[in-house]
Formats: C-alpha cells, structure tokens, sequence
C-alpha cells in the first residue's frame, strides 16, 4: 500500500530557534503537514528546486535576502505556492507593500497560534486550488496541443513533450529551428501552457526593426531623448509584464541592444531610453533564432553571457525533411483549413499528388507546404487535387511524377528512409550500444536488432 504524500510547508526565518519551533507548532495542529526549516534565503531557495512547497512562510526582514528578494524567486520556481510574510517590525504599510508583490497574507511577531492556523489552513488550500487549476489547464493545453501541432513522428511527439515540460516553469526558453518550422507557433503553446497564460504574450520580430529603433520598442524612451522622441512612450516589456515576450530572431539583435537585454535578464529591470529610472518587470523571455548563436560567440557578434542566460531550457524544432512521414497529415490539415479560409467544399489530394508531396525537400519548411498548399487549392476547380493541377502549379515541374513509383511504395520509402537516418543518429549518440539504443527509442532490443539487419547497419562500426 502506498503512503500518500504529506503537504509540505516551508518555513524561513534567520533565528534557527524560531523556524524550527514554528515548524514544531504546526506539525503539533496539523498532523498531516510536514514542516521544513530554512535559516537563510538561499537555503530556502535550495529546498524549494527539490521539493514541492505549498506554503512558505518567510521572515521579511533576513540578511542577504530579504523576505520579498525571496518571495519573487520561489515563485518563479514555483508559481503555485502561497507565500506569508511575517516581522516584528508590522506596519500598514509594510502589508500592502508585501500583498502587492504577491504574498498570499501577512503576518506580525510574536505570532498569535489562532490566527497562524486559520492562514496556513488557507494558504495550502489555495495552494492546492491553483496546482489543480494548473494541472487542468495543462491537460486541456495537451489536448490542444495535438491539434495545434500535427504529426506522429517520434521527432514531433518529442517536441511536444518538451513543449509540455518547459511550458510549467518560468524559465528562460531559447527555441531553435530552420525558418519556417514554426517556432513562434511553439512559442504560442509554451505561453498559453504556462501560468502566465492569462496574461499578454507579446511577439517581437527582431530583423524588422531596425538596430537603432530596437531599443526603443523594447525598453520605451522618455520625451526628448533622441529626435522624433515628442512624447514618452511605453515599451514592449512593461506592455508584457506579468505574461511573456517572444523575440524572435534574437541572433539580430545588435551589441547594445544586448548589454540592455542581459541587464533585464540579471536584474528583473528595464531603463527606457534617455531614462535614469529603473522599472521592475515581471516578464518570462522566449527567445528564438535560427542561427548558431555559439558560432556568433566565437566571431564576437553575440555574448557569450547573454547566450547562458537565455539558454536555460531549449526546444529544437524538428526541420520537416526530418519528419517527411507527417507530411500526408500535414497536407490534408492544410487542405482542410484552405478550404474552409476560402468557404468551399473540402478538396481530396489523389495518392500520386501526395506521393510527390511527400518526396520533396521542401527548404522552406511547414511555411513553404502551406503555401503550395494553398495555390494547390486556389487552382484546382474541382473536387479532387490532381496531376493536372499539381502541374499547372508546378510550371509543368510536376510532370515528373508520373514516373515515380506507385504511392505506398514511394511511402514506405519515405519511412524507410525516415528509419534509417534515425537509428543511424541513435547509434552516433548510444557509440553502437544495442541496448542503451533500445531504451532511448522506446523500442525492444530484438525489434531494433531486426531493424539494423533489414537496413544493413552495423552497430559495430559506431564503438570507439
């Protein structure tokens, strides 16, 4: 029989007698809380990475870190837990200060037991509230998430899996991929997956603005602080705050833009420009860039500390050539949606016109599909997505398709090709381990030694 897990609150609070005597007090009332004690802020943050913390209550007054300092980085590891902050130095003015920053309720020393009971009762309970609203809200988004991003493959179903487990954090997110393969569309879902999902997600195409505006946009400016500057104007940042930003393309941004980017990320703080006042910011930064950021260290274009604090958690974004099984799944959500962007009758896409789909490269990646796609739609006049269509859209290019191979056969290429790259990536990263490979796939150990036969692969070859 399995033990059920006992609600864990967390108590912070510089004098070692009293944390661990309040710890005692509320293990004497509630008898299945578990109380853990914590004499620094950074020992209660320590706690906080591996434990799930339901309430923590927290002197406000403590060196180093004070109560607030603490409050607003255990919530950023852990969204859903309630936070009271207590001091002998109480004052009206202190609790609306401490309420603002988020705290949960507000307590004064020396503590009366009647009124501690009622507020960590409650605060567990709310605790408990938000965790299962969140976790709702995370199935919902799962649900979501499938229809959102379509495809089987084990490289798509890795990316959503992904997309599920960063979206929880509040975490920094670099999203890396080839143009085209929708990475703002993943930043989206990390976004409406998140906590801050009721909060605004703002989305900032670097390349299009240019350097010397860039700062501007994101950080705002004062009146007067460089021609054109009439009045003070609110930047990107504050317009997010509480939710999140994407800046997309980030390996555009020019040197300074970075210097101020860093501060944001190091400081919680942004300063418009022409400003000498600093404004804290509660936002989460969802970065994305298809360029090698760490070749741009090497040639001195971007900073290597920026990219550190950036780099915290990262998706890569499968290119569609990696994934060319998901294209027939693809191309029939894209009919779909064509059909029903223009209010016509859905269209069928005949097996030879899908076999060339499916053989293509497609550079250009889902951006480029959808397009063909939609010419596709647009010139065929009837019911069925043809060869004569394919070919008018093609310049008469698609004509070669005549002379491939019957469509399940040019399918089960396109698998077998799809298979072969992937155990050949399995066997590089497990160097020819046969088992270490059975597990990283997912795949029995005999299945995959059937596989490397049929294919003529040699794990032998990848030792050493």
């Amino acid at each position: 029989m399995t033990m059920e897990r006992k609600t864990t609150i967390l108590i912070v609070d510089d004098q070692e007698d009293f944390a661990f005597g309040l710890c005692r007090l509320i293990e004497s009332r509630f008898s299945d809380f578990r109380c853990l004690p914590a004499v620094s802020g950074a020992q209660a943050l320590d706690i906080l990475e591996k434990e799930i913390i339901a309430l923590m209550i927290a002197d406000l007054r403590m060196p180093e870190m004070n109560g607030l300092q603490l409050m607003e980085k255990a919530l950023e590891i852990e969204p859903t837990v309630s936070v009271v902050l207590l001091t002998g130095y109480g004052s009206v003015e202190t609790a609306v200060q401490a309420l603002k920053a988020g705290a949960y309720d507000f307590l004064t020393k020396p503590i009366d037991q009647d009124l501690l009971f009622r507020v960590v009762e409650k605060g567990v309970e709310r605790s408990r509230l938000l965790s299962e609203n969140f976790r709702l809200k995370s199935l919902a988004g799962a649900c979501e998430l499938d229809q959102v991003i379509i495809g089987q493959s084990k490289g798509v179903q890795r990316l959503k899996e992904t997309i599920c487990a960063v979206a929880g954090s509040d975490y920094t997110v670099l999203i890396l991929g080839e143009s085209g393969v929708g990475k703002e569309l993943v930043a989206k879902m990390v976004h409406k997956m998140s906590p801050r999902a009721n909060k605004p997600l703002v989305c900032v195409n670097c390349p299009a603005i240019p350097g010397e505006l860039l700062e501007s946009e994101l950080f705002g400016h004062v009146k007067g602080a460089f021609t054109g500057a009439n009045r003070n104007r609110k930047g990107l940042f504050l317009a997010a705050n509480g939710g999140s930003i994407l800046l997309d393309e980030i390996g555009d941004i020019s040197p300074q833009v970075q210097i101020k980017l860093l501060r944001v990320l190091q400081e919680q703080e942004i300063r418009p420009v022409g400003s000498s006042t600093a404004y804290k910011v509660n936002v989460r930064i969802l970065a994305s860039t298809n360029q090698d950021l760490e070749s741009k260290i090497k040639d001195n274009s971007f900073r290597e500390d920026l990219y550190y604090r950036l780099n915290v958690l990262t998706i890569d974004v499968p290119p569609l050539r990696e994934r060319k099984e998901d294209i027939p799944l693809l191309v029939q959500h894209f009919v779909l949606k064509t059909c029903k962007e223009l209010n016509i009758p859905p269209k069928e896409i005949s097996p030879e016109v899908m076999a060339w789909l499916s053989s293509q490269e497609w550079p250009g990646n889902i951006r480029e599909l959808i397009n063909f796609v939609r010419r596709l739609v647009v010139f065929s006049g009837r019911d069925i997505i043809d060869m004569p269509v394919l070919s008018l859209v093609t310049k008469g290019d698609g004509d070669k398709v005549v002379e491939l191979k019957p469509y399940k056969q040019a399918k089960a290429e396109v698998v077998d090709n799809f298979t072969r790259n992937y155990v050949t990536v399995l066997m590089r990263k497990t160097k020819g381990n046969v088992s270490e490979a059975a597990r990283l796939s997912g795949l029995e150990r005999v299945s995959l030694q059937k596989i490397l036969k049929r294919l003529n692969i040699n794990a032998q070859e990848f030792r050493g």
